[in-house]
């Protein structure tokens, strides 16, 4: 079959372990960067222009798009759609993870587990906000932001609030959320694929620093998760409507809490951390469903 990995860099390891998972089984494995992509909408025939060629004979594909291009990416996977395609991430799934308020609202109707979150739409009133949480220390999050950018630990009500007017004042978008103080700086990644759990490890933040992300210096050992953790990301994956998926969440007293869900998880922490190749996993997942 031939199968398409929409990434806008072929030195990723994620991409490149998913090109060399799909060779393995015999599939063509093709690199398109979504972001050159030309798409022709037309009556019942739907076309996407890549390079000057068309492409065609595509069975399956996986989105691996990055946040600052989620509008246009969503727009390309939406496009294979329309040709009947079969994509690992579904377009309006995509849309729903990147927006992290819609996300948390979506996990809450599930009836999951999170953190306190406060909202406002630029409220001058940021001690209300900030209360709305219990208080400080709080974690405020831009709500574009990404692998721990835009994420700041406020100690106390004052430099809370100083945080929110100064994120107010930009016009910024942001989320405030209670401190779990019990996750002691860790986090848990757990990794789904077509509602199975094919890996999971803990995320360590380096020592003062309380974002746990790889990519702020982070390290990950492989976890084993309880009934309740595992349920739990479970559901989450399954409210967000995502076939793969990463799901962030914290240990607290009052049991799992979702933190976000992510639908372009990498590749490189999770398999390195638990010895699994996830990369077989996704292209089994596409395999199945193009067939």
């Amino acid at each position: 079959m031939k199968f398409v990995v929409l990434s806008q860099n072929p030195n990723l390891y994620s991409t490149k372990r998913l090109i060399e998972a799909g060779e393995k089984k015999g599939h063509e494995m093709m690199i398109v960067d979504h972001g050159n992509c030309n798409l022709i909408i037309e009556r019942k025939k739907p076309v996407i222009i890549y390079k000057g060629k068309e492409i065609t004979d595509v069975q399956g594909v996986i989105p691996r798009i990055g946040a600052s291009i989620t509008f246009f990416g969503t727009a390309v996977v939406r496009q294979f759609e329309m040709m009947k395609v079969f994509t690992a991430t579904e377009s309006q799934a995509l849309v729903r993870s990147r927006d992290k308020l819609r996300s948390l609202q979506i996990l809450s109707r599930a009836g999951l587990g999170l953190p306190k979150t406060a909202f406002s739409n630029h409220s001058k009133h940021v001690s209300e906000v900030v209360d709305g949480v219990g208080g400080a220390p709080c974690v405020i999050k831009l709500l574009e932001g990404t692998q721990g950018l835009g994420v700041v630990l406020a100690d106390n009500k004052n430099s809370a609030e100083s945080i929110l007017e100064a994120f107010n004042g930009l016009k910024a978008r942001v989320i405030v959320q209670e401190f779990i103080k019990e996750a002691m700086g860790a986090d848990i990644r757990v990794f789904i694929v077509d509602g199975v759990v094919v890996g999971a490890m803990k995320r360590q933040g380096k020592e003062g620093e309380f974002r746990s992300n790889l990519h702020r210096g982070g390290n990950a050992t492989v976890f084993e998760l309880t009934d309740e953790e595992e349920n739990a990301a479970l559901k989450a994956a399954k409210a967000m409507g995502l076939g793969v998926a990463g799901v962030d969440l914290l240990q607290s007293a009052r049991g799992p809490l979702i933190l976000e869900v992510n639908s372009s998880p990498g590749l490189e922490g999770i398999e390195k951390a638990t010895g699994k190749d996830i990369a077989t996993q996704i292209i089994r997942y596409v395999e199945r469903n193009a067939e």
